[in-house]
């Protein structure tokens, strides 16, 4: 991922709340064929681990080999800014559009899971996190046993062993204080919720 050094987050313990308000990323390989495949997943992520899980009906799982290299893409809010935000447009009118995002980049080598054991602890930890905040919190356990098994017939586990880890936040740090200003408050006139995400991770 291209960074530039005034974009780059190195906070380990941010880029990690990042990636666990999101919840879920793109799974990027390459395929037998040289093309690359991608699939959208639910995430886990636990010291130097990622763990997942993905419908057996879904092929992509079978065209990963032990050990084969992955990326795995989560991004934050993202929103449109308008040169019309910057107070320096009336100035000297030299500014053009731009995209304002936080990504971050999980990279390492995949291993498939298939035992019943490994697949009932990762979905009991991600429906854990994911249920974390609910007044009557869902467990596994409050379905019937029988049918949690069936479910997990239908899907198959991956690992990712990570290697790399790059995050960026692109939120006008290159603009002035007086722009930067003017795209939060931009932003929030908008009305849209991802705007108003973007100017509150512009304000933190």
């Amino acid at each position: 991922m291209y960074v530039p050094r005034f974009n780059a987050v190195t906070d380990e313990a941010e880029i990690r709340a990042l990636v666990a308000d999101v919840g879920a990323g793109e799974l990027i390989t390459v395929g037998p064929d040289g093309f690359p495949m991608a699939t959208r997943l639910p995430l886990i992520w636990r010291e130097d681990r990622v763990l997942l899980h993905l419908a057996i009906a879904n092929p992509h799982w079978r065209a990963i080999s032990a050990g084969q290299p992955a990326l795995m893409v989560v991004t934050g809010p993202e929103a449109y800014v308008s040169p019309s935000f910057y107070p320096s447009k009336a100035e000297h009118g030299r500014v053009v559009p731009t995209w304002n995002y936080s990504a971050v980049h999980l990279t390492g080598r995949l291993t498939v899971h298939t035992d019943p054991a490994w697949l009932r602890e990762q979905v009991g930890l991600l429906t854990d996190a994911r249920e974390a905040s609910s007044s009557e919190p869902w467990k596994v356990a409050d379905a019937p046993a029988s049918f949690i098994d069936q479910q997990l017939k239908a899907i198959v586990g991956l690992e990712m062993a990570v290697e790399r880890v790059e995050g960026k936040a692109k939120l006008s740090q290159n603009r002035s204080a007086e722009d930067r200003v003017g795209v939060i408050a931009g932003l929030r006139a908008s009305g849209a919720r991802r705007d108003a995400a973007v100017a509150d991770a512009m304000d933190r």
